[in-house]
């Protein structure tokens, strides 16, 4: 792949207001890659151990196709996108969920979005950090959306989610009148 080409989707990370460009601009790369197909076509049957050589050519063709698509897309979106979307199976997923959350705007993903906000509680024995990244994610569908929540309404949120064993950490924020930003917070926590 050219520099050029390159540079040009480090330059053009999806955001909330970029989505249409950057996905044309992902689905131009995978074009000139011929690596677009895996978003087309579902993933030819797993090998058996007497497969002849051209399903076995077939197969090996997609999944590596699959996975270079995987990085460009991974790597073209933010830090917090791409941790969220790099346990997805195939690029198509990725590409499907995005679309979900930067698409054109929709009623039920903002009701839905807003009704995990409100009654999402972080179970104990739970990673903290998939918690916040997990809240943060729905923030980002509600945004767009357009439901607008600042900071502080989402780092309350968050607050109000987590449980018993972060009473003292909550205690402490409130009485020393701690303001925190979400990166803040999820360091801290």
């Amino acid at each position: 792949m050219s520099t050029s080409i390159i540079q040009q989707l480090a330059f053009e990370k999806l955001n909330d207001d970029n989505y249409e460009t950057w996905k044309s601009n992902i689905n131009m790369i995978l074009v000139i890659d011929d690596l677009r197909f895996v978003l087309m076509e579902e993933c030819p049957p797993s090998l058996g151990p007497n497969a002849n050589r051209t399903v076995r050519d077939v197969y090996d063709r997609w999944v590596k196709a699959n996975e270079k698509a995987q990085v460009y897309i991974l790597a073209n979106i933010s830090d917090l996108l791409s941790k969220k979307h790099e346990r997805l199976a195939t690029a198509r997923e990725i590409m499907d969920s995005l679309q979900g959350l930067f698409g054109q705007p929709s009623t039920p993903a903002m009701h839905d979005a807003i009704k995990f906000v409100y009654n999402c509680r972080m179970k104990e024995g739970t990673s903290v950090r998939e918690h916040v990244l997990n809240m943060i994610i729905h923030f980002n569908i509600a945004e767009v959306n357009r439901v607008l929540m600042n900071e502080k309404s989402q780092v309350g949120f968050i607050m109000q989610s987590l449980p018993k064993r972060f009473f003292q950490f909550k205690m402490n924020a409130m009485m020393n009148n701690i303001e925190y930003k979400l990166t803040t917070l999820l360091d801290e926590l």
